[in-house]
């Protein structure tokens, strides 16, 4: 673990500047940093999901975000750089409570006010009692997205959108079409690479 702790170097996405611990010197003027360290919960910004994902958020604006979530959080980097971007309370949700645990702990580092709960999908009280959402943020598989759009839509205000990310570019369409019968239309996405797979990440809106 010492040995990944140490592999991982600070990096640019969009605004953001994501750092380990051990690298808070140097944050370059104008970019907001973020503090994770490679650990038990998935994200630290080097995988084409996360780094599209904050790409896309960078895209928004404040009233597109008054009320977001974060679901399938892992180490809560997407609602800390929500958090940080917008200067707004995030929620978000895991269905491993050692993420929630890792997610609570960054937030506190990273100096923002974000929630974070045990959930599968919006199922938790503490979620599902602010719908409907300006935006839900979903980096997870496509297999999970698919069996969420239904819910996803339900709790989606007129007008707002889903960030979906975990997805193979040849799977894209798989998923824009479930989502379009939904309600929602494509805006924008962005494909990336990593591992030598080439993954793609959409912006929609209801």
């Amino acid at each position: 673990m010492a040995e990944i702790l140490r592999s991982f170097k600070p990096l640019a996405v969009g605004p953001f500047w994501i750092h380990p611990s051990h690298a808070r010197d140097g944050i370059p003027a104008g970019l907001l940093p973020i503090e994770i360290d490679a650990g038990m919960a998935f994200g630290t910004g080097t995988h084409a999901t996360t780094r599209g994902c904050l790409e896309l958020l960078a895209s928004l604006h404040p009233q597109d975000v008054s009320m977001a979530v974060d679901v399938g959080c892992g180490s809560g980097i997407l609602a800390i750089a929500l958090a940080k971007l917008f200067c707004t309370p995030i929620l978000g949700g895991d269905n491993d409570e050692q993420a929630v645990l890792v997610a609570r702990e960054n937030a506190e580092r990273n100096g923002v006010w974000c929630e974070f709960y045990v959930s599968i999908g919006l199922q938790a009280p503490e979620l599902a009692r602010h719908v409907p959402y300006d935006l839900i943020v979903a980096n997870i598989l496509a297999g999970p997205l698919i069996e969420l759009s239904e819910s996803f839509a339900a709790a989606v205000r007129p007008g707002g959108r889903v960030l979906l990310s975990g997805l193979l570019v040849e799977q894209a369409d798989m998923i824009l079409s479930t989502y379009k019968r939904r309600g929602f239309t494509l805006e924008r996405h962005v494909d990336l690479e990593t591992g030598g797979a080439e993954w793609r990440t959409l912006l929609l809106r209801r």
